[in-house]
């Protein structure tokens, strides 16, 4: 099965539907595909609304991500598997692709252990949280998707996975679409940016870094700022469980999974 994973982000900028438009055309020339999207931006304008304060942390290693408190938790689970799912499953039934909208927890699709503790720098100094509801991936039901695909179907992930209470957890989609392809190994994994790719002088557009090989990630891991060092690690991951390609593209024009494809961006191979 020559197989497609591709990786949304949520973050404001991402043309969504040049993404849709661009997935019905390889629906209709019959080429396998998994969708799975991020909520960062749905997720705090609802947190705003209802008044949730929004709040990030940094880990000790420069990794970003949402301090996910009880509270915080509800607005993730609307955004991400509610409103942002339900949006992208609309637009693509609307191309008249036949879409599964799915959450990590349907059907145990994402499985994470809960992170009890959490290191993050604050300050300049380290602190532990334990109140955080995010979570490490540890497995994917990749028969559920298969069930899926092979009946013609176009699952689109939410990246919420179900822990060991069965609680909802937050996960990194960029780090759950490497692990999604690598179950299933797919042909090829496609992360789509606000960026045109992976910046040896961010925010410098035209250093646009072409080629990184496996070897040569942790170079790549220092030039990545901010929540792009999670996207060099999913690549890493991705190319480590046995994904033949990974592609770092630009999700913010016309045809961005093909340019993806054809190599436009920053490519990862083994």
């Amino acid at each position: 099965m020559d197989l497609t994973v591709i990786k949304i982000s949520g973050s404001e900028g991402s043309d969504i539907d040049a993404v849709c438009d661009d997935l019905a055309e390889l629906n209709r020339e019959g080429r396998p595909t998994v969708l799975v999207h991020g909520a960062s931006a749905a997720a705090t304008d609802l947190a705003r609304r209802a008044g949730v304060p929004v709040r990030m942390i940094t880990s000790p290693g420069g990794h970003s991500s949402r301090y996910t408190d009880p509270a915080t938790l509800e607005m993730y689970v609307a955004a991400a598997a509610g409103l942002m799912n339900k949006e992208i499953v609309g637009r693509l039934q609307a191309r008249g692709v036949q879409a599964v909208g799915l959450s990590g927890m349907d059907g145990r699709l994402l499985q994470a252990q809960r992170k009890r503790a959490i290191r993050a720098v604050e300050n300049g100094r380290q602190r532990i949280i334990r109140d955080d509801y995010s979570g490490r991936l540890t497995g994917v039901n990749h028969e559920l998707l298969l069930l899926l695909l092979t009946a013609g179907y176009v699952p689109v992930v939410a990246p919420l996975a179900i822990g060991a209470e069965a609680e909802p957890l937050n996960v990194d989609g960029d780090r759950a679409a490497a692990m999604i392809a690598a179950a299933l190994q797919a042909d090829v994994l496609v992360i789509l940016a606000n960026v045109p790719g992976l910046l040896a002088d961010f925010p410098d557009e035209s250093s646009l870094v072409g080629c990184v090989r496996l070897g040569e990630i942790e170079r790549a891991m220092d030039l990545a700022q901010g929540r792009m060092k999670r996207k060099v690690l999913a690549a890493q991951e991705a190319l480590s469980g046995g994904v033949g390609r990974v592609v770092l593209a630009d999700a913010r024009r016309t045809a961005p999974i093909r340019a993806g494809l054809a190599g436009q961006g920053t490519l990862f191979i083994p």
